[in-house]
């Protein structure tokens, strides 16, 4: 049964297939107020728990994690028969963890790259939004998201360069 973009799916549904509970963030997609907002907190709070590690074996995570999510993305979306059912957060995820990436570790920091990647992906300016558009399928669901976090994670970068006051 195909939904609208907006139409509740419900628990039962994400509970009882795993790509829907990937898909919808464990859940978070279900929250009936910014459902996207609510992947992208879970996300910093994951990844906050995360051990350090160095940079290109992050990256290499995030390269599988957004090909992952291709697929999980584009199968939970053409189960609903919606193209980006708005409970569908894995993107958010993925976009997230990109700009937390590049962040400092620590509580202003985390704050600041999720603030400015939810701006980023709400506001969508170009090219994000013609992706958004165009792409169809897993891809052009992450895809919004990994541009978003692109400009999220120059936006943080060019602030670690001011000096501080």
């Amino acid at each position: 049964m195909a939904v609208s973009r907006g139409t509740p799916v419900s628990w039962q549904t994400v509970l009882r297939d795993p790509v829907h509970w990937l898909a919808f963030g464990f859940g978070t997609g279900l929250l009936p107020a910014a459902p996207g907002t609510w992947g992208s907190l879970l996300a910093v709070l994951l990844y906050w728990w995360l051990p350090p590690l160095p940079l290109s074996v992050q990256l290499a995570g995030l390269a599988l994690a957004f090909v992952a999510g291709c697929v999980i993305c584009g199968t939970s979306a053409r189960r609903l028969g919606v193209h980006d059912h708005g409970g569908i957060v894995f993107d958010e995820f993925v976009g997230q963890w990109l700009v937390l990436a590049v962040t400092p570790h620590t509580p202003g920091w985390y704050l600041l790259a999720f603030v400015l990647f939810r701006l980023m992906d709400i506001w969508k300016p170009w090219p994000i939004r013609e992706a958004d558009h165009r792409l169809r399928g897993g891809a052009g669901i992450m895809l919004d998201d990994v541009l978003a976090a692109g400009y999220a994670a120059l936006a943080v970068g060019g602030l670690q360069l001011l000096p501080l006051a």
